[in-house]
């Protein structure tokens, strides 16, 4: 059974960022879940000049661990590139998803916190279901899923204790 939420959301809060290449899909996010009653944080960029992408993956990252959101956005060109920034950071389970039953299940099975969608990849009304998808979303830990994200949590655990440096 699922905790997949059609006509409303799960979530009141989230922040959204992008650089240059998601500037005008995340306008068009931020313009419609404010328009659905969501508090949305704009992390940026404010206009189609070139940008970073990790600059606002960091961003929505601190507001998401801070607690001022429940959960994070990001859109960049392909999705890629927010994606790989976002996950450096530790306690952010980010993904990229543009489909809705992978926004859903990234949240119910795996706890996802940051969804990561390609602005050039996927068109507003398809990006408007998925994100959707995901803020309609509750994590259900379900044994085999707990078991899993103990597992991911344990490998961060031990990769910021330097385990994994190989330049040791």
């Amino acid at each position: 059974m699922t905790n997949f939420v059609v006509h409303g959301f799960v979530v009141h809060s989230v922040a959204i960022g992008g650089d240059h290449a998601g500037f005008s899909m995340k306008c068009m996010l931020v313009d419609y879940l404010r328009a659905q009653g969501l508090a949305v944080t704009d992390c940026g960029t404010c206009d189609e000049s070139p940008a970073d992408f990790p600059d606002f993956a960091e961003k929505v990252a601190v507001e998401y661990l801070s607690g001022r959101v429940e959960r994070g956005v990001l859109v960049c060109g392909s999705g890629v590139g927010v994606s790989v920034a976002a996950n450096k950071i530790p306690g952010i389970f980010a993904s990229l998803c543009h489909d809705n039953y992978s926004a859903h299940q990234g949240v119910e099975h795996d706890d996802m916190n940051v969804l990561c969608i390609g602005a050039r990849v996927i068109g507003p009304e398809i990006a408007i279901e998925v994100v959707r998808s995901f803020l309609g979303a509750k994590y259900t830990p379900q044994p085999r899923h707990a078991k899993r994200v103990e597992k991911i949590l344990d490998l961060q655990r031990r990769a910021a204790a330097g385990e994994f440096d190989c330049y040791k």
